[in-house]
């Protein structure tokens, strides 16, 4: 006698191009667990090895250029419905993933980019030579860029301090090829945080939807970037629109850093399985 399997609905794949955080709460790890949480397979190509935990960032190996290649060359050869990249260190890296994945993005693969610069506890993560390539390569290609507020100021020039600041902020990311801007707001100071979504309006000038939670007063923020961004990725690989996509992702992660786990001594991770937590009750 042989017992049938119940049938399990496939998952869609999202290409993840990142580093690994030994930590667990950010970067691959993250990304992983993010895509599986909301119906997406996540598939990781790794750029870079972090030694990391919640207290800093304490050393980071290249992973050599022949391994990546031959990662994103594997995970694209079996189909993918969305892509995200995090930390892309240098600007050999970012001119290596553009190679590869140019041929699927003309075929209208969704490219998420976390344009990752600086980790929690302050280690860079993108080298200097690497941030023009990251505007020249990175962001006509992006269906969405979604920056912090000190990223925006170094992809755009300008001081990005206040919601009108964001939204010329989004405007000089678009002119500078990305599809969609999504400023995030949580290095603003004040009870409300507030993140923009930039986007060119069909008549024409641009279209903002503002989004607006109360503020989280927590220290468990490690991995907030990553996850939102692979969030977004899950989303559109599911055939969620980009607003929606966004408005989810920021809706899971609200909930992932109000059920942290509470480990570590400095910056915490998330909890990425709240909802399957939930769902167990």
């Amino acid at each position: 006698m042989t017992t049938s399997l119940p049938r399990v609905p496939s998952l869609p794949r999202v290409l993840i191009i990142a580093g690994s955080d030994s930590g667990g709460g950010a970067g691959i790890q993250a990304d992983v667990k993010t895509t599986l949480a909301l119906g997406a397979d996540g598939c990781p190509a790794i750029t870079a090895l972090t030694v990391q935990n919640t207290l800093g960032v304490t050393g980071v190996w290249e992973v050599p250029a022949p391994a990546l290649i031959a990662e994103i060359d594997a995970v694209l050869a079996g189909g993918v419905a969305a892509a995200k990249t995090g930390m892309l260190h240098s600007a050999e890296v970012i001119r290596t993933v553009v190679e590869r994945l140019d041929p699927a993005l003309a075929g209208g693969l969704d490219l998420v980019v976390d344009p990752v610069m600086v980790a929690k506890g302050g280690h860079r993560l993108l080298r200097a030579d690497a941030v023009e390539a990251l505007k020249a390569l990175m962001l006509p290609r992006a269906a969405v860029v979604t920056p912090n507020l000190p990223e925006a100021e170094v992809l755009t020039g300008l001081a990005v301090t206040d919601p009108a600041s964001m939204i010329q902020a989004g405007r000089s990311l678009i002119a500078q090829g990305a599809r969609a801007a999504l400023i995030k707001g949580g290095h603003m100071d004040g009870p409300v945080l507030v993140d923009m979504l930039v986007t060119p309006a069909p008549e024409g000038g641009l279209k903002v939807l503002r989004f607006e939670s109360a503020r989280i007063d927590s220290r468990h923020t490690h991995g907030t970037g990553c996850t939102t961004a692979s969030a977004i990725a899950a989303g559109l690989a599911r055939g969620r629109p980009m607003a929606e996509a966004v408005a989810v992702a920021r809706s899971y992660v609200r909930q992932a850093m109000l059920a942290a786990p509470g480990l570590g001594h400095g910056h915490g991770p998330l909890r990425h399985d709240w909802n399957r937590m939930v769902a167990a009750l």
